[in-house]
C-alpha cells in the first residue's frame, strides 16, 4: 500500500510534484488552502509543506496546530522557515533525495510513536526506558516498562499470577513475591521523583493503572 502524502503548496510546487509522482511512488493529495475547515485524512502518512505557502498567516496557523502527523518543510531561498516541521529540505531538490527524506521522516515518526505511551499525564518512553512528566523523569528497567505497558493496555485490575504469567513466563526464579517487589520499587521511584502515589493502584481485584 502506498504512503499517502498531504501537500500544502503553491500551484507551481504542486505541478512540479505531479511531474515526478510516478518516480516518487507516493499517493499525493493536495490540500485546498482556501478551505481550512477540511479534516486531515487519517490515512495520511506525512505532510509536505512548501514554505512559501506559510506566508499566508491563516495557513501558517493551521499547519502549526497539526500535532499528529510528521511534517517535511521545503524551503525556498526567498522565504524564512516559519512553519513547524520535523525535517526540512532545500528547493530545488532532486527526486531521489526528496523521496529519501520522506521515507526517513515517516520511519522515524513511526518509531517514536510506537516507543512512547501517554499514561495519566506521564510519558512512558520505551526506547529510552524512562517515565517522564513535565521536566522530570525516572529511569526504569525493562521489566518495569513491561509492567507499566501491560497494566495500561489491559485497562482492568490484574492479579499477581496473571502478571507473573504475562511478564515472567513462569521463570524458575519468579513467584508472586517477585511481582510485589517490582511494583513496590516502581511505586517508590514514582513517589520519590514525582510525589505521586496513585500511578499503580492496588485493589482486591489486583493491580491497575
Amino acid at each position: 500500500m502506498k504512503n499517502n502524502l498531504l501537500i500544502f503548496g503553491t500551484k507551481n510546487f504542486n505541478n512540479s510534484l505531479d511531474e515526478i509522482k510516478v518516480n516518487l511512488g507516493f499517493s499525493l493529495t493536495y490540500f485546498n488552502t482556501d478551505n481550512l475547515a477540511q479534516e486531515i485524512d487519517t490515512s495520511v502518512s506525512a505532510i509536505i509543506v512548501e514554505n512559501q505557502i506559510c506566508q499566508n498567516s491563516l495557513v501558517l496557523s493551521y499547519i502549526n496546530k497539526i500535532s499528529n502527523k510528521p511534517i517535511l518543510l521545503m524551503l525556498n531561498n526567498n522565504f524564512l522557515a516559519k512553519c513547524k516541521h520535523d525535517d526540512k529540505g532545500q528547493l530545488p531538490i532532486n527526486f531521489i533525495e526528496f523521496k529519501s527524506k520522506i521515507i526517513n521522516l515517516i520511519t522515524a515518526y513511526n518509531f517514536n510513536k510506537n516507543s512512547t505511551i501517554i499514561i495519566k499525564n506521564f510519558i512512558l518512553d520505551k526506547n529510552e526506558k524512562k517515565l517522564k512528566k513535565d521536566n522530570l523523569f525516572i529511569t526504569i528497567t525493562e521489566r518495569e516498562v513491561q509492567l507499566i505497558e501491560l497494566l495500561f493496555n489491559k485497562k482492568k485490575p490484574l492479579s499477581k499470577n496473571i502478571i507473573l504469567k504475562e511478564i515472567w513466563k513462569y521463570a524458575d526464579n519468579a513467584d508472586t513475591h517477585t511481582v510485589e517487589t517490582h511494583i513496590y520499587r516502581l511505586r517508590k521511584k514514582i513517589l520519590t521523583k514525582f510525589r505521586y502515589d496513585n500511578f499503580i493502584i492496588n485493589s482486591k481485584l489486583g493491580y491497575s493503572i
